[in-house]
């Protein structure tokens, strides 16, 4: 097993992990625009990462009436996202739960992961949906920001893998 000396560097690292994957996620859903326009409007309800959303869309310089569009698209989608999200959510909590039970086996967990691979698949359709209904809103430059931004999210997430590395030494 690899030691880390930099004990409070590695828990850095991956707090820096988690919020570069959730960065990615968001940018991959095509939705940090819609989410970043919804936390504008309603700031007292977003989670503290709403911050961060709104630099990003920031970035992209939308407009009013972008915004507004963009609003009225993820109300319009709210409900159907809910669902599948929390299906999401419920089944990586099985999952754990597989993998953490005392009768834990191979079947147990690829049946608890494929339940996830489900519920993963039927969010990102509904993902897909949703940009493509938000891509249109968009002019030309800001879908190449947006795609220049998930490029850059992939890459910080590749150094960081590249980072972490096989273990040697053991």
């Amino acid at each position: 097993m690899k030691h880390f000396a930099g004990g409070a560097r590695l828990k850095g690292h991956m707090k820096h992990t988690i919020f570069i994957c959730t960065l990615a996620a968001s940018l991959a859903a095509g939705g940090i625009i819609a989410t970043k326009t919804f936390a504008a409007d309603n700031a007292a309800t977003m989670p503290a990462h709403g911050g961060i959303l709104k630099r990003i869309a920031d970035k992209l310089n939308l407009t009013t009436d972008q915004r507004a569009q963009i609003k009225a698209v993820l109300v319009a989608d709210k409900d159907t996202l809910a669902v599948r999200l929390g299906a999401v959510h419920e089944a990586r909590k099985n999952l754990r739960t597989a993998i953490r039970a005392s009768d834990a086996n191979e079947a147990s967990v690829r049946a608890a992961s494929a339940q996830v691979a489900a519920a993963e698949a039927d969010f990102a359709v509904e993902r897909m949906k949703l940009y493509g209904k938000i891509a249109p809103i968009l002019t030309d430059a800001q879908r190449q920001q947006l795609s220049e931004l998930q490029q850059h999210a992939d890459a910080a997430v590749d150094s960081l893998i590249a980072g972490i590395g096989p273990a040697s030494g053991d």
